[in-house]
């Protein structure tokens, strides 16, 4: 099955919730697995940008990943993200990290080294032919630094056969056309922006790797539901309800405004690992404003 038809729809990009002496808080995270798997999510992403990855161990992240599987127990497909901007050590963790019950990886676009398109390219054939599982391809210029184009994207997308989709988390619609427009058959494309999401899905993308679905599952998932069937009418007044929301979660950082939100819906504590710090007052008050005016 290609991932086209496995990963249609919404997936979550998992939050790691913390306790107040900064452990990783298992319980918690047992908590949001099912309350996004009970509102509708087609599937879970752990060890995303949103999972404070950068922050995690390696063995804390093995072990995130072997609880996630032990918890979503079969009821919806896993994607495991490895990502980052040493090649050859990015091999070796998808050779040694537990893959045996991920549907795919999600591996963002080397940061901070800004490599060329063809520098791109050859990293993702790499850890391709080094990879168990198909690579999602992420492409994320506003953390990255360095934008894939559509060109390198659909060299890939042709060219390299365990890489099965990309997120396109670049903004640019015209980049997102240009991919939907010319990419393979079962080349998967979905959306990295909430707040894009029902323009993109109109463009033709199978749907999102969502972080507001971590806070309102029920509804995001709905929504896209809506997007995909092509009822953009019914799509556009849930999504209008989400618009402040989507503001909110992403004025000052990624995680701290979708935590801040799950916080208010007792899912976690409010913890982050800096440099990441959680939602200044002001706008806490205003995350506590929209929840009660919902």
């Amino acid at each position: 099955m290609s991932l086209r038809q496995s990963l249609y729809g919404t997936g979550v990009a998992l939050v790691t919730p913390f306790k107040s002496n900064g452990e990783v808080d298992l319980d918690a995270l047992s908590k949001i697995i099912d309350f996004v798997i009970n509102g509708g999510t087609e599937y879970v992403v752990t060890l995303g940008t949103t999972g404070e990855t950068p922050t995690l161990s390696k063995e804390e992240k093995i072990a995130i990943v072997r609880f996630t599987y032990e918890k979503v127990n079969g009821r919806v497909p896993i994607v495991v993200g490895i990502g980052g901007n040493d090649t050859a050590e990015l091999i070796k963790e998808l050779e040694t990290f537990p893959l045996d019950k991920a549907t795919a990886v999600l591996s963002a676009s080397p940061y901070y080294n800004k490599p060329s398109q063809e520098g791109i390219f050859q990293h993702y054939k790499a850890l391709a032919a080094a990879s168990p599982k198909p690579i999602l391809l992420y492409n994320v210029p506003g953390r990255t630094g360095r934008n894939m184009t559509a060109a390198t994207t659909l060299r890939l997308a042709n060219e390299v056969a365990n890489i099965g989709g990309i997120k396109e988390a670049s903004g640019d619609m015209a980049q997102c056309m240009q991919i939907l427009r010319d990419r393979p058959e079962n080349f998967l494309v979905v959306s990295g922006d909430d707040a894009l999401v029902l323009p993109q899905i109109a463009c033709g993308m199978d749907g999102v790797i969502s972080v507001a679905a971590n806070a309102f599952p029920q509804q995001f998932t709905h929504m896209v539901r809506q997007c995909l069937k092509g009822d953009f009418k019914a799509a556009k007044s849930l999504n209008d309800v989400l618009i402040e929301a989507y503001d909110l979660m992403f004025a000052e950082n990624n995680p701290a405004g979708v935590k801040a939100f799950m916080t208010e819906l007792e899912l976690l504590q409010n913890n982050l690992r800096l440099p990441m710090v959680p939602l200044s007052e002001g706008l806490y008050r205003q995350v506590q404003g929209f929840l009660k005016g919902k």
